[in-house]
């Protein structure tokens, strides 16, 4: 085990809300500043520690990306630019709803929970409450609190945080990174779909056990790895030569330096990829050494889910869509609409970016709607003609003008209401196949 993953292990093996710093790690374990530093930017990266302003770095509990929905304190501070004034031991607890305290004490009370926080002014009896039934305080206007609620923090480890924001702006900073992490939580990584029992070869393998596995798993590709499980090269049946002898070893027929892809690569990425350079198989590693495998069927099946799963939060492109119809029929599609108040440039009219986007979309969704498959947009190319206000009706026409087996073209033409050409665009994807 190398130094930079004991100190991975070490970090993790230490209780939840540790301080701990560069100096600390190297005097613990025996390493230099810089290996230490390294080692913690990649916990940073893990999700096993944070920074957290004026505190320091602290071990933390790592949030599944299933949940990231659920915020901690610290997650907090860092949002809206905050202060810790006490509490400090309880930074990296999760918090399960806020409260916003505009109200009595007495009416104030019945929405204050355990693991909650509540957003208040300069209100001492209010941080006091919150503090006794196990709540977070967030105190906006920039205000600070007395010696006496310090203590309570302390003592019950709840933190309170100070920031200069105004109650208002506050929620709104919460409520969109929350809305930006959902969003997030559904686009599909190579580590959700990923293989894990996985067969592969060693490069001291023979000829001989390569066929005995085939014999036994059916496959047809298998990654091969080196004796410290480092991915060195690949190996397909179109590699298997009758003229290879059963001692040939594994290490002299594979195709050496394969792609690879790490956990965390989107599918997409992945799928690009493969429809591009015809690749199959890809060995998953991570610091180099393998952890599962992916196939063409494992991605296609995640993009179809991709496709079914609607965003628990709207993207750009929802925004956008939502204010236009469609009809298609056969090779060609009609889509209408309103330009929106989202689609707009500095000086008031319609973006050439935005205005591209939806030439796109309405391009690929053509596509999908004839054939059901999976599309990648290879090149796309518009000419604008004239600039399009808001509040104006808008109409596109989109036509597919050829489709192979692995390639196809779309024409897509922009009217206004006048019936002006807008503009004119030619977009060219791959499709991906089984």
């Amino acid at each position: 085990m190398s130094k930079h993953e004991d100190i991975i292990k070490y970090i993790l093996s230490l209780e939840v809300g540790t301080k701990i710093s560069v100096r600390s790690i190297a005097s613990a374990l025996g390493v230099s500043d810089g290996t230490a530093y390294r080692a913690i930017k990649d916990s940073d990266t893990l999700g096993i520690v944070t920074t957290i302003p004026r505190v320091g770095t602290v071990r933390v509990e790592k949030v599944e990306k299933k949940n990231i929905e659920a915020l901690t304190y610290g997650e907090v501070i860092n949002i809206v630019d905050g202060a810790l004034l006490g509490g400090k031991d309880g930074i990296y607890k999760t918090l399960h709803r806020f409260a916003i305290g505009a109200m009595t004490i007495d009416a104030m009370a019945k929405y204050i929970t355990p693991d909650c926080l509540l957003i208040v002014g300069n209100r001492e009896e209010a941080h006091r409450l919150a503090l006794e039934n196990q709540s977070g305080v967030l105190i906006t206007g920039g205000f600070g609190c007395s010696e006496e609620m310090k203590k309570l923090a302390n003592e019950k480890c709840l933190p309170i945080i100070s920031t200069t924001y105004d109650t208002f702006t506050v929620a709104s900073m919460i409520n969109k990174a929350i809305s930006e992490n959902l969003i997030k939580k559904d686009i599909v990584l190579i580590e959700d779909i990923m293989e894990t029992n996985t067969y592969f070869l060693n490069v001291n393998d023979t000829v001989a056990k390569w066929k005995k596995v085939i014999t036994e798993t059916r496959h047809q590709r298998y990654p091969v790895v080196d004796d410290d499980n480092k991915v060195v090269g690949i190996v397909t049946l179109r590699d298997l030569s009758s003229k290879d002898s059963d001692d040939e070893l594994i290490g002299r027929v594979m195709h050496k330096d394969p792609v690879t892809l790490t956990p965390k690569t989107t599918v997409a990425y992945a799928a690009h990829i493969m429809g591009w350079e015809g690749i199959e198989l890809f060995p998953v590693v991570k610091n180099k050494k393998l952890v599962g495998v992916i196939t063409r069927k494992d991605v296609i099946k995640a993009l179809q889910y991709m496709a079914r799963q609607p965003q628990a939060a709207e993207t750009l492109e929802d925004l956008v869509l939502k204010k236009f119809e469609f009809k298609t029929s056969g090779d060609k599609g009609h889509f209408y609409g309103k330009i929106t108040p989202e689609m707009l440039d500095p000086i008031g009219t319609a973006s050439w970016g935005s205005l591209n986007m939806l030439l796109s979309t309405m391009g690929i969704m053509t596509l999908r709607q004839k054939n059901n498959i999976n599309i990648l947009v290879d090149s796309i190319n518009t000419y604008f003609i004239k600039p399009v206000q808001m509040d104006s009706m808008i109409e596109i026409y989109t036509d597919i003008i050829d489709s192979g087996r692995n390639f196809c073209k779309v024409e897509i033409d922009m009217f206004d209401n006048k019936r002006d050409l807008v503009a004119k665009t030619f977009l060219s994807a791959k499709i991906l196949r089984r």
